[in-house]
């Protein structure tokens, strides 16, 4: 049986998917060249991350002549909110609590990012 298909973003298609999220559509090329060098990443490379990243949803592509220009289907925000259902359902049991009473608990969780937590939380309707 072969393995399931994750639908998160590993960390390369997470690179990938910011360069489209920045410049909204782009060739594998125009992707590559938007890349930071370092670590060097091939042409095929590129191309097939974005395969799989169509293959999952999260981008299409359009002909322009002979070149494919690759277009997010799903937002940032929209991602971001997946992956966080993701680990709240994957380490947390799907509670929502655990997930900030473990970020509470963080000792690298600073004051001022504590007091903007407060007040979130207290701008939130009950």
């Amino acid at each position: 049986m072969p393995p399931r298909k994750s639908q998160t973003l590993t960390e390369a298609e997470l690179r990938l998917m910011n360069v489209l999220w920045q410049k909204g559509s782009a060739t594998v090329q125009q992707v590559l060249d938007t890349l930071p060098s370092r670590p060097a990443l091939a042409y095929n490379s590129v191309l097939t991350t974005i395969r799989i990243l169509e293959n999952k949803g999260y981008v299409k592509h359009v002909k322009d002549g002979r070149a494919h220009v690759y277009m997010p289907l799903v937002g940032r925000k929209e991602a971001t909110r997946f992956e966080i259902r993701h680990l709240v359902n994957r380490f947390f049991k799907n509670s929502h609590e655990q997930l900030v009473l473990n970020i509470l608990q963080d000792d690298s969780i600073d004051e001022a990012e504590l007091r903007k937590i407060r007040e979130m939380l207290d701008r939130q309707e009950p």
